[in-house]
């Protein structure tokens, strides 16, 4: 099994949710990026979402954006990104990694290259917001040959038909955007997103991650109590952004935020 199947298997059979932290690789410097994963991980974290800096982050709110944009002034670079990776798996061959991001770097690198590569450094999953299935199939293939889990997102509008569709291509999890904008938005419905989570199990075995307007231990585990996973951005980004800009500083905060939101699942 893959790292992503093997941690959801064990979390189910424990009865427990994925913790899912997304990061923005480089963000606030590179060479913190490393340390943030491995204080994520001690901190309950199941499954890393490492960020790849994109100039044009068209689901990110304001939040993600800034981030993306103070990874890009140290000239952060796909390549870098999986760099991270490589170093993080020195330490942690367990913990699964997916990159979020968009096309256009693993277009510039090539499909082929960019597989082997994510693989050969130790990702398991990606997620490219802007390739939807039909449009990335030569991608998710190569990504697929290389055992990457390609994940995709749900969207509230998405029909039956458009949620079959989707379905029938994912593996690893799927993804369901909680709300009709982007990440760093308010108000979420646990209500409607536990009726559309009921119709997306229709369709898939696999497990159903809940992302954007997540942002404290009680909506954690608000969302957890009828999905499988729950994903917070852009309020572990403005932990982060709060923190003085060192590496213990930074490890300090993403403790203190995930160990309290982990807190919130278990119980």
């Amino acid at each position: 099994m893959s790292r992503l199947q093997t941690r959801f298997a064990a979390l189910k059979a424990s009865g427990r949710k994925a913790l899912i932290p997304y990061v923005t690789a480089g963000d606030p410097a590179p060479e913190h990026t490393v340390a943030i994963m491995h204080a994520s991980v001690a901190a309950g974290a199941d499954v890393l979402e490492l960020g790849v800096p994109f100039s044009d982050p068209m689901a990110d709110g304001p939040v993600i954006q800034a981030a993306c944009e103070r990874a890009l002034k140290h000239n952060v670079t796909l390549t870098d990104v999986l760099s991270m990776v490589s170093k993080f798996r020195e330490q942690d061959q367990e913990t699964p990694v997916v990159l979020m991001g968009y096309c256009n770097p693993i277009e510039v690198t090539g499909y082929e290259a960019f597989a082997k590569a994510a693989a050969a450094a130790g990702v398991d999953g990606v997620l490219t917001v802007d390739m939807p299935p039909e449009a990335g199939k030569s991608a998710f293939a190569a990504m697929r040959a290389e055992g990457l889990d390609p994940v995709f997102l749900i969207a509230p509008t998405s029909t039956p038909a458009r949620l079959q569709s989707i379905c029938a291509e994912a593996t690893g999890f799927v993804y369901y955007v909680s709300l009709k904008g982007v990440t760093g938005s308010a108000a979420l419905d646990v209500d409607a997103v536990a009726n559309k989570v009921d119709q997306i199990r229709e369709y898939t075995a696999l497990p159903v991650g809940v992302g954007f307007g997540i942002s404290d231990g009680a909506t954690a585990a608000a969302v957890a109590g009828v999905a499988d996973a729950v994903i917070i951005g852009s309020a572990m980004i403005q932990k982060l952004q709060q923190a003085e800009p060192n590496t213990p500083a930074l490890e300090a905060a993403a403790s203190e935020f995930l160990s309290e939101v982990r807190a919130a699942l278990d119980n």
